[in-house]
C-alpha cells in the first residue's frame, strides 16, 4: 500500500489523524477506545500505515512498572517523519508555492518570507482555536497540543525560563523547506506567530527562531525557539 492509497481510505486516514494528533507513539487499544473499534480492527488499520510508510512500528511499558510481573511493552505506533506533502487527489500549487518563494528570496525578501511566516502561525492559531497563557511552558504546551490538532504532530521536548524545544516529524511546511530551503524564514517566522498567539505578553519580535534535522530523512525536526 502507498501513501495516496492509505489517505484516501476514510478509515486510515482517520486512524492517522489520531496517531498525528497524539504526543507520543499510540496503541491498537488507545486507537479502538478513542474511536469505538474492537482493538484487531484498530491494529488492523495502524498495521495498514505501516505498510504504508505513514507509521512506524515499536515496543514501550506503558504502566510504569519494571521487572517481574510487569507485563509484556505494548506495541506502539510512531508517526514518521514526513518528507513531503500527502494529497488526495494530488496538486500542483506547492509548486507553485515554491517558486513565489524562489522569486521573493531572489529579490532580497528575506524579512518578507518572514512577516508571511508569522501571519500564517496566527492563522493556524485561530483555526485551532489556541487559548493564550500566562506560563511560558503551558504556552508551548499548548502550541504543540493546537498544531496537532490540525494533524501535524509535534510534542514539547523542553522548556525553561526563556527558550523551549518542540520535536515535530510532521512540521506544517517541511516539505516546502525542503524543496526551497530558502523557505525556512516561512517556516520559522510561523513559529514564532504560534508562540506570539500562545504568549501574547511576548512581541513576535521577540521571538527568535532556529531549526535543526529538517533536512535528516530519518529524524524529526527539532523547532528551537529563544524569547530575548
Amino acid at each position: 500500500m502507498d501513501h495516496l492509497a492509505a489517505v484516501g481510505d476514510p478509515e486510515l486516514r482517520e486512524a492517522l489523524l489520531y496517531a498525528r494528533s497524539q504526543a507520543r507513539p499510540v496503541t491498537a487499544d488507545e486507537l479502538a477506545s478513542a474511536k469505538g473499534v474492537h482493538r484487531n480492527v484498530a491494529r488492523s488499520r495502524l498495521e495498514r500505515l505501516v505498510s504504508a510508510g505513514l507509521l512506524t512500528p515499536g515496543y514501550e511499558r506503558r504502566t510504569g512498572k519494571a521487572g517481574p510481573g510487569a507485563g509484556r511493552p505494548a506495541k506502539t505506533y510512531a508517526v514518521v517523519a514526513q518528507l513531503e506533502s500527502i494529497g488526495f487527489p494530488a496538486s500542483h500549487f506547492e509548486s507553485l508555492t515554491a517558486m513565489l518563494v524562489g522569486a521573493l528570496a531572489a529579490n532580497g525578501g528575506r524579512e518578507r518570507l518572514r512577516e508571511i511566516g508569522v501571519a500564517f502561525g496566527r492563522e493556524l492559531a485561530r483555526t485551532a482555536r489556541l487559548r493564550p497563557a500566562k506560563k511560558l511552558e503551558t504556552g508551548f504546551e499548548r502550541v504543540c497540543e493546537a498544531v496537532r490538532s490540525l494533524g501535524y504532530q509535534a510534542s514539547l521536548e523542553h522548556a525553561d525560563r526563556n527558550r523551549a524545544v518542540i520535536s515535530t516529524p510532521t512540521c506544517p511546511l517541511r516539505p516546502l523547506v525542503r524543496a526551497r530551503p530558502e523557505a525556512v524564514e516561512i517556516d520559522r517566522g510561523m513559529w514564532a506567530g504560534l508562540t506570539s498567539s500562545a504568549l501574547p505578553e511576548v512581541e513576535v519580535g521577540r521571538v527568535r527562531c532556529e531549526t535543526q534535522d529538517c533536512f535528516d530523512d530519518h529524524a524529526s525536526c527539532k523547532v528551537l525557539l529563544e524569547l530575548s
